[in-house]
C-alpha cells in the first residue's frame, strides 16, 4: 500500500457511501457552498451533505430519479429518493423498471460533502441478473449475521481479495490494496509467525488451512478469527487459493467466560476444606476433592463407583442413604442437611452433613452435588455440653435437670404404677465436710456414687441433684421386689465404712421414698420423695420413710406457703425485729436484725417456721438481700451519731462472701441507706467459714478495710480448728447460747467460754455472749471477761418502732430491776 492511499484511507477517501444510510433532516439544513467544491461530473451526479441531504443535482440525476430538472432535488433526501436492492438501486417515485448502480466517494474540494454517481444498468438486470443480485444480496446477508466473509489469494501476485462482509469484519476501508503482508501485519504479534507458517503450507504442500488467531483492525478493535483455505485452480490451471474467516470473537469470549468459570469452581471445589462428591444418576461417585479423599482416608480412585449407602457407616442411625433422600429437595436442593454417620477406611465413623444439589454435567445427564461437612467434632462438644448440663460435675451421675427429663419420660411412655423414687440424704455429712475438709467430702460423695453405680439392679438410675443428696429412679419396682425392697437395698449401699484421705469414715443415709398416686408429676414425685426424706431424718440417722398421703398434703402445704413467701416477699410484706447487744452496764451498743413474716391467715410467723421452706425453695438469697437492704435503711434513723451510735447486725446464709456480686451488693447497700461503714456487722455461721476460699477471704477484707465488720455466729458449735479462727478477717465472735445456758453451774462450759474470750482477746477480736436469759449467767460472763451480751434477760426481740424508742431509755439492766 503506498503511503497516498494509506493517507486516502484514513481521510475517507474512495469509500463508498451507500445510500441506506443517510438519514433525513428537517428544512433549515444548508451547506457551505462558498467553500471551493469540486464540480460535478457532466453525468447523474448528486452533491449531498453528511446527512445525506441533497445540495445539488445534474439533470441527468434527476431525470433518472423522476425530477423536471436538477433544480428540483436540492433540499430531498437520498434515502426518500433511492430503494437499494443489495448493490443495486431504483428510483423510489418512478414505476418504470430502472436500476443503476450508487458509486460514491467524498467531494475533493469539501471532504464534508459526499459525490453520488448513478450508473444506469436497466440494460444489465434481466430477470437473471436480478436473480442472481438478490441471492448475493440474500449470501451477503446471511455471511453478516454469521460473521462469515469469503477471501482469495493470489501466490503469483502476492494479493488478497477480500468480500464485503470481511472487509467490514476487519475493518479494512474498501479500496484498500490489500496484499499477503498487509493482513499479516494486523494478526497479533504472537499468532502471525504461526498463521504465516500454516500460510506456506498451503502454498507449497496444499494442506488445507484451519487456524483460530487475534486480528488487530485499524481501529485498535481486536477480533478473533476463525480461517478455512484451500488450493483451487482458476481457468488457466494456476494455482488459486479461496477460504473463508469467520469473526468468533463473542463465542470465544463467552467461552473463555465459561472456562474460567468452571476453573474458578474446580479451584474453588480443590481448596475449601469440606469434602464434595459428584454421583451420577445410579448414586456412584464421579468426582471428589481431595478434602473428601482425606475426610474418607482413601485415595480418589479407590472412591469411584463407590454409592453414598456404601460408604456410609453400618451404624449409622439413619440407616443409610439412598437416591430417594437425594432426590426428596425442591428445584434440586435440600432445605434441611442431612446427618450420617460415614465409614473411613480404617473403620472408625465420621459424622457429616450433607448439603446436595441437583447439577447437570457437560454432556446433559443430571448428577448430585453432595458436599460433606465434618462435624464430629462440633457433635463430640455438643453431646460435651448436654453431658455436663445433665451430669453432675464431681461424680459423673445424672444430675436434677436428666432427673426431671427421665421422669418425664418414664411417666409418659411407660407403666406409672411402676415407678419409684428414692430421695438419699447422707447423714451428718456437713460434720464430715468440716472436721476433714472439702475435698474429702468430695472424695466420699465419689466413693458413695460409684457404690450406687455398681451396686443398683437393671432398670434403676442413680443421681447426684446437690450437695450430699442422691436420688435413685426405678422404672420398674415389681421387678426389683418392691419400693421397700429397693429402699433397703440402697439403704445398704449407702451404709458403710469409705476410706477417705487415709481415714475410714462410717457414713449412712436417710432415705425418703415416692410413687406415682395417679395425679402426680416428676416434680411432685421428686418434692414427696424430698418430704418422706425429712420425716426419715426425724427418726435417726439411716432410717427409711415411704411418703403417705398425710405427707403428700404436708408437703403440698408447704409448697402453698413458699408461693406465699415468694409473694411476701416480692410485695415487700416481711418485717424485722431487733434484739439488742448491750455492754456490761447495760447501755444498747448494737442490735441484731432479726426477721418475721406477718402472715394474712396464721399470724405472725418466726423465721423457724418459713426459713426452712424458702431454703427448699431457694429464696435464701433473694432473703438476705431483703434483710441486708431493709436493716440498714431503718438503722440508718436510729438516733445517735459517732461514738454513740448503735451498729446493726445481719445475719448471712444465702449470701456469701464468695459470690461474685457480693462486694458490690453490700456496697450498694450501704450508700443507698447513707449509714457509715463501722455500724455494719455482718454475721456467718462458724460452720460457712470453714476452708474459706481466697476469693471470699479477699471479698471480706474489702469490706473491712472500708470499715465494716464480720462477726462469727455459733462459735464453738462447728468442728473446725481454733486455730483457722486466726486466719478469718472476723473481728466478732459470738459464743453460742449451748454454753451459755449452764455456765453457771457448769464447769466445762464456763471453761470452754474462758478459753474462747481469752483467745479472742490475744487475738483482738471481741466476744458477745448469746442467749443470756438471767442475772447469774450475766455475771458469770462478767466473771470469765465477757463484756458484751444479747439475750432475753436484756429484751426480746421488738419491732423497729419499738426499738428505736428503746434507744432512748438508758440501760435496759436498771430498766429490770433486781432479778
Amino acid at each position: 500500500m503506498t503511503e497516498r492511499s494509506r493517507q486516502d484511507r484514513r481521510a475517507g477517501r474512495g469509500k463508498p457511501h451507500p445510500p441506506e444510510t443517510y438519514q433525513p433532516v428537517g428544512p433549515g439544513v444548508t451547506a457551505d457552498l462558498d467553500a471551493a467544491v469540486e464540480p460535478l461530473p457532466d453525468a447523474p451526479a448528486l452533491l449531498s451533505s453528511p446527512s445525506g441531504t441533497i445540495i445539488r443535482a445534474t439533470d441527468q440525476a434527476a431525470t433518472l430519479l423522476g425530477a423536471n430538472s436538477g433544480g428540483a432535488l436540492p433540499g430531498r433526501s437520498l434515502n426518500e429518493l433511492l430503494t437499494v436492492e443489495g448493490e443495486f438501486a431504483k428510483p423510489s417515485d418512478r414505476a418504470q423498471d430502472i436500476w443503476f448502480r450508487v458509486l460514491s466517494w467524498q467531494n475533493r474540494g469539501n471532504p464534508k460533502l459526499t459525490v453520488t454517481l448513478l450508473v444506469d444498468v436497466s440494460d444489465l438486470m434481466t430477470p437473471t441478473a436480478r436473480t442472481l443480485a438478490n441471492e448475493r444480496r440474500k449470501l451477503q446477508n446471511a455471511q453478516r449475521v454469521a460473521g462469515l466473509g469469503t477471501w482469495e489469494g493470489n501466490p503469483h501476485t502476492n494479493t488478497l481479495r477480500l468480500s464485503e462482509t470481511l472487509l467490514e469484519i476487519t475493518g479494512t476501508p474498501p479500496g484498500t490494496e490489500t496484499t499477503y503482508e498487509y493482513y499479516l501485519d494486523h494478526i497479533h504479534p504472537e499468532d502471525s509467525p504461526r498463521v504465516d507458517r500454516c500460510w506456506q503450507e498451503l502454498i507449497e504442500n496444499h494442506i488445507p488451512l484451519e487456524i483460530e488467531y487475534r486480528y488487530i483492525r485499524p481501529d485498535g478493535e481486536m477480533r478473533i478469527l476463525l480461517c478455512h483455505g484451500a488450493v483451487i485452480t482458476d481457468v488457466a490451471d494456476r494455482p488459486l487459493l479461496v477460504g473463508t474467516a469467520q469473526d468468533v470473537t463473542e463465542q470465544r469470549t463467552a467461552v473463555t467466560r465459561m472456562e474460567r468459570s468452571s476453573q474458578r469452581f474446580t479451584d474453588l471445589v480443590s481448596v475449601v476444606p469440606v469434602g464434595i462428591g459428584l454421583f451420577d444418576e445410579t448414586e456412584r461417585l464421579i468426582d471428589a476433592n481431595d478434602a473428601m479423599c482425606d475426610l474418607l482416608g482413601y485415595r480418589l480412585q479407590e472412591l469411584r463407583g463407590n454409592t453414598v449407602s456404601g460408604i456410609t457407616h453400618p451404624d449409622d442411625p439413619g440407616g443409610g442413604l439412598g437416591g430417594t433422600e437425594l432426590r426428596h429437595a425442591s428445584n434440586g436442593r435440600r432445605d434441611e442437611p442431612l446427618q450420617r454417620m460415614l465409614a473411613r477406611s480404617d473403620g472408625r465413623p465420621v459424622y457429616c452433613e450433607l448439603h446436595s444439589s441437583l447439577s447437570v454435567r457437560d454432556d446433559g445427564t443430571k448428577s448430585w452435588l453432595v458436599v460433606f461437612q465434618d462435624v464430629t467434632e462440633r457433635r463430640r462438644n455438643a453431646e460435651a455440653l448436654r453431658f455436663q448440663a445433665t451430669h453432675d460435675e464431681l461424680t459423673g451421675l445424672p444430675n436434677r435437670a436428666a432427673v426431671k427429663e427421665m421422669l418425664g419420660n418414664m411417666l409418659a411412655e411407660g407403666d406409672p404404677d411402676r415407678i419409684a423414687v428414692l430421695f438419699c440424704d447422707i447423714d451428718n455429712f456437713k460434720r464430715i465436710n468440716d472436721s476433714l475438709g472439702h475435698d474429702a467430702g468430695d472424695d466420699l460423695l465419689v466413693a458413695l456414687a460409684r457404690r450406687l453405680e455398681g451396686g443398683l439392679p437393671d432398670g434403676c438410675v442413680a443421681a447426684r441433684i446437690s450437695g450430699d443428696e442422691f436420688v435413685v429412679i426405678c422404672s420398674d419396682v415389681h421387678e426389683v421386689g418392691g419400693t421397700d425392697s429397693l429402699a433397703t437395698r440402697v439403704s445398704g449401699l449407702l451404709r458403710t465404712a469409705v476410706p477417705v484421705r487415709g481415714q475410714l469414715v462410717r457414713v449412712s443415709a436417710s432415705i425418703g421414698a415416692s410413687v406415682p398416686d395417679g395425679t402426680n408429676d416428676g416434680a411432685d414425685l421428686l418434692r414427696f420423695a424430698d418430704a418422706a426424706m425429712f420425716e426419715a431424718k426425724r427418726g435417726g440417722p439411716g432410717r427409711v420413710s415411704l411418703a403417705g398421703p398425710s405427707l403428700m398434703a404436708s408437703a403440698d402445704s408447704q409448697l402453698h406457703l413458699e408461693g406465699q413467701l415468694r409473694e411476701a416477699l416480692h410485695h415487700d410484706q416481711l418485717t424485722l425485729y431487733y434484739q439488742p447487744v448491750v455492754d456490761r452496764h447495760g447501755s444498747i451498743v448494737s442490735a441484731e436484725a432479726l426477721l418475721r413474716w406477718p402472715h394474712q391467715e396464721r399470724g405472725l410467723l418466726s423465721p423457724g417456721t418459713f426459713l426452712p421452706v424458702a431454703d427448699q425453695g431457694g429464696l435464701m438469697r433473694d432473703i438476705d438481700r431483703w434483710v441486708l437492704r431493709t436493716s440498714l435503711r431503718e438503722a440508718a434513723e436510729w438516733p445517735g451519731s459517732g461514738a454513740t451510735a448503735v451498729s446493726v447486725a445481719v445475719n448471712l446464709a444465702g449470701m456469701v462472701p464468695g459470690d461474685h456480686d457480693f462486694v458490690d451488693y453490700v456496697t450498694d447497700c450501704v450508700n443507698q441507706a447513707g449509714i457509715s461503714w463501722d455500724r455494719v456487722v455482718l454475721e456467718l455461721v462458724e460452720s460457712s467459714l470453714v476452708d474459706l476460699p481466697s476469693r471470699a477471704r479477699a471479698a471480706m477484707t474489702e469490706l473491712v478495710d472500708r470499715g465494716a465488720r464480720f462477726a462469727v455466729d455459733d462459735f464453738g458449735t462447728g468442728f473446725s480448728s481454733l486455730a483457722r479462727l486466726k486466719e478469718l478477717p472476723a473481728q466478732i465472735i459470738k459464743v453460742d447460747r449451748r454454753f451459755v445456758a449452764d455456765i453457771h453451774s457448769d464447769n466445762s462450759d464456763f471453761a470452754v467460754a474462758k478459753a474462747v474470750v481469752d483467745m479472742a482477746n490475744a487475738m483482738g477480736r471481741s466476744c458477745i455472749a448469746e442467749g443470756v436469759e438471767n442475772a447469774q449467767q450475766f455475771d458469770t460472763l462478767l466473771g470469765a471477761g465477757v463484756l458484751k451480751h444479747q439475750g432475753w434477760f436484756f429484751s426480746p426481740p421488738v419491732p423497729a418502732a419499738e426499738f428505736h424508742a428503746m434507744l432512748a431509755g438508758g440501760s435496759l439492766i436498771a430498766a429490770r430491776g433486781p432479778n
